[in-house]
């Protein structure tokens, strides 16, 4: 017996053994055997085969039995005629199967002729097993969409896992608080079930799970192969339940989460029962879940690694850095070595040289030591000296007594941001390195290393140097370790700058030259063995602006400021006459006697002088900074100058008046060196006496000490561009006098308006009065 075919194909049919057909189902049976014929159908039939009668059957104990009560449940009918008779075709009506039956053996019953006996058929080729019909569970459109729909959840929960779960909420914290928004409004929708961290993760992982299994049975139910289920369900979840989702939510969990935050919240609320208690016992032993916490070293290499990416300029990220590794570095790392640092003696004088060394260090707060620089013992301010005058030559000792600034020590190991806080208290800006050595035999001692500033504690922070005015290569000078050699009491004190030193610079602790460029207060030093009389320099400074200024023949026209300075410096030019008050009359008390030549100018600086001028002898008092004996400077070529004789043009020519603008008078002294030469043949006869009545003190200028400061202005001034619409200059007539040379640092201290030529807009026959 063969199956040719049949409706309802029954799934897995072997190639040997009992025909399996599917209940509800027709098939075509072909029969092999002989003398059979159109009626074969009538003596063919199908009895239900029991477990007994099959037992024994197989174990041959009843092999002439006869078949037992056919059974409807196989309906024979003939099929198609065949020509020959050892093949007969039936048409088979399979009926379908009792409830509780999923499967059921019929044999194959023949009979030789009518009346005769049912005989069955030996073997297992005559059987036919009716197998239950395999229904599915739902419609295969219902099945499609609902697989379609659990790919979608499945994906979302794996997306919403990583995404949901990757953002701690310490980080949500942040987004609150600074983040754009959207960014705001999506981490407030998160953060309230964010915060139930573990009750989470179980829900999603719960309806992750859930949803995977209820895929894999709709698949086997549609595709009535579990290893088709299995393959297909494992493509379909890697791709879109995990691949996929978990790609788009690593960079837009936030997002994702908050428009999926209903979808979320349903199903805690469905695997409620279970995820809950689940997620209380993980709290009760992993503990509340904190979210990342960055220490510095870990803060300082994210603001490294992110630096290509954030919004942060290269100084920001120093200042950030500097900041957070403030902790761990001491004051060692970042003091001025003790050697770098400019300090004074506790000995020392506080004259001009002392105090314009002060000047030149740039520096606010000085150390004072005592015998060696590692004993300090006071903190000089520079605003201490603000009512200091040099020329009292104050002790140092008198100074840092007085106002007893208390010296701060700190040891070496002292973190940086606990110097900070000291520094921030506002007792000292500076303090004193110290470590306790204990190296070698003997007792323990403190050893001074160097020197902090609240300045360098913010150069560390800033990771960047700070510079002022007096900062122009390096901040620290250094000074020689050996003490300075002992000097007599009287002897000049050399200055302090001979002795500095090349140091390094605070943050590189590179070696520098020294400084260029410094400011040089060395002009208004008193020279050695220059200067007769003692003269401050402050009023030297004064003369030397009041003559520059208020005499024509002084300004920068005619004499360079510098030249000038070297002039006033003379030994001889500044000039003291002590007053004799029992010989008042006494010759040397006049400065200038009436009717006798003179060829010297004088500028008095301290003290009062009796001045008697024209043919009335008219007399009066003047004072400081009055000057005489102009036109001796300047007389005409060839003549012999006299002062005018009445006292409204005295004031004019003699320069009586202290009053009278410099640019009212101007002199053909600017010439070629042949007038020049010229000039100082004649003689000026003054018609005035002028007589000292106290002490003075009085600048006393040559004519030939004059000439010579020209000569040398006009050597060392700057060429001057020819003027083309200018008329060529001829003998007769002085040239105009070309601008001073280009100050130098000293000359530019004393006049801001160095080498500024000014014009006379005087004629020349005025210029010649």
């Amino acid at each position: 017996m063969r199956l040719e075919e049949s409706t309802k194909p029954a799934a897995g049919t072997p190639a040997r053994g009992p025909i399996r057909v599917t209940e509800g189902s027709e098939v075509l049976l072909r029969l092999y055997g002989l003398g059979l014929g159109p009626r074969t159908g009538e003596r063919v039939a199908f009895a239900e085969l029991r477990p007994a009668v099959a037992a024994a059957a197989a174990n041959a104990s009843v092999p002439n039995g006869t078949c037992p009560e056919r059974s409807q449940d196989l309906l024979v009918q003939p099929g198609p005629a065949e020509a020959r008779n050892t093949s007969a075709l039936l048409r088979v009506r399979v009926q379908p199967l009792r409830k509780d039956e999923q499967a059921k053996t019929y044999v194959l019953c023949t009979q030789l002729r009518p009346g005769q006996p049912w005989l069955p058929h030996q073997g297992p080729d005559g059987r036919i097993v009716v197998l239950e019909e395999k229904k599915s569970l739902l419609p295969l459109w219902l099945q499609v969409i609902l697989i379609a729909g659990l790919l979608v959840l499945s994906g979302m929960f794996s997306g919403l896992n990583l995404g949901l779960m990757a953002l701690d909420p310490m980080e949500l914290r942040i987004v609150q608080n600074c983040g754009t928004d959207k960014e705001k409004r999506y981490a407030r929708k998160i953060e309230p079930i964010r915060r139930k961290g573990n009750y989470l993760l179980c829900s999603l992982l719960l309806g992750n799970v859930l949803v995977n299994t209820t895929l894999t049975i709709l698949l086997d139910d549609l595709i009535g192969s579990g290893i088709g289920a299995v393959v297909a369900s494992t493509i379909g979840i890697v791709i879109f339940g995990e691949i996929v989702p978990q790609a788009l939510c690593s960079r837009h969990g936030l997002a994702v989460g908050a428009n999926t935050i209903v979808v979320t919240k349903f199903f805690m609320l469905v695997t409620f029962p279970l995820s809950y208690p689940v997620s209380k016992l993980l709290d009760c032993i992993l503990g509340q879940e904190i979210g990342t916490v960055y220490n510095r070293e870990k803060l300082v290499e994210m603001l490294k690694v992110t630096e290509p990416y954030n919004d942060l300029v290269r100084e920001e990220l120093n200042m950030i850095q500097g900041a957070l590794e403030l902790r761990t570095k001491t004051v060692e790392d970042v003091m001025t070595p003790l050697q770098n640092c400019f300090m004074i003696n506790s000995d020392a004088i506080l004259d001009f040289n002392t105090m314009s060394e002060i000047m030149e260090s740039g520096y606010t707060r000085i150390p004072v030591y005592e015998d060696e620089r590692s004993n300090i013992m006071d903190i000089l301010y520079v605003k201490d000296l603000a009512f200091v005058d040099p020329d009292d030559c104050t002790p140092l000792k008198t100074i840092t007594k007085f106002y007893n600034h208390p010296v701060h020590v700190v040891f070496h190991d002292t973190k940086l941001d606990a110097m900070l806080e000291e520094f921030k208290k506002g007792k000292s800006h500076l303090a004193i390195v110290q470590k306790v050595n204990n190296e070698g035999e003997g007792d323990p001692f403190y050893e001074v290393l160097g020197l902090v500033t609240l300045e360098d504690v913010i150069e560390e922070i800033i990771k960047s140097e700070i510079l002022d005015e007096s900062d122009t290569y390096s901040r620290f000078w250094a000074r020689p370790l050996s003490p300075p050699p002992h000097r007599v009491p009287g002897s000049p004190r050399p200055p302090l700058s001979d002795t500095l030193l090349p140091t390094a610079d605070n943050r590189s602790k590179k070696r520098v030259g020294n400084q260029k460029n410094k400011r040089d207060f060395s002009a208004f030093k008193d020279p050695v063995n220059e200067l007769k009389v003692k003269v401050s320099p402050q009023l030297l400074l004064a003369a030397h602006r009041f003559l520059s200024t208020e005499v024509t023949l002084f300004t920068p026209n005619f004499i360079s400021e510098k030249i000038l300075l070297r002039l006033l410096k003379y030994s001889d030019v500044i000039q003291e006459l002590k007053f004799d008050e029992e010989n008042k009359k006494s010759p040397r008390h006049f400065l200038y006697c009436k009717n006798k030549a003179a060829d010297y100018f004088i500028l008095i600086l301290q003290g009062k002088v009796e001045v008697e001028a024209g043919k009335e002898c008219m007399k009066f008092e003047a004072g400081a900074f009055s000057y005489y004996g102009v036109m001796a400077l300047s007389p005409s070529p060839g003549s012999e100058i006299r002062s005018p004789s009445h006292v409204g043009s005295l004031n004019r020519s003699a320069s009586l008046s202290y009053h009278e603008r410099s640019d009212s008078v101007s002199s053909p002294v600017s010439g070629s060196n042949n007038q020049l030469n010229a000039g100082t043949g004649a003689q000026y006869v003054a018609d005035f006496s002028v007589r000292a009545l106290t002490d003075l003190q009085f600048v006393k200028i040559t004519r030939q000490e004059y000439q010579n400061g020209l000569t040398a202005s006009r050597m060392d001034s700057c060429p001057q561009s020819p003027d083309s619409n200018a008329p060529k200059p001829d003998a007769g007539l002085p040239e105009k006098p070309e601008p001073s040379a280009t100050a130098d640092e000293t000359t530019s201290l004393l006049n801001e308006r160095n080498c500024l030529s000014r014009r006379s807009n005087h004629s020349p026959l005025e210029n010649s009065i």
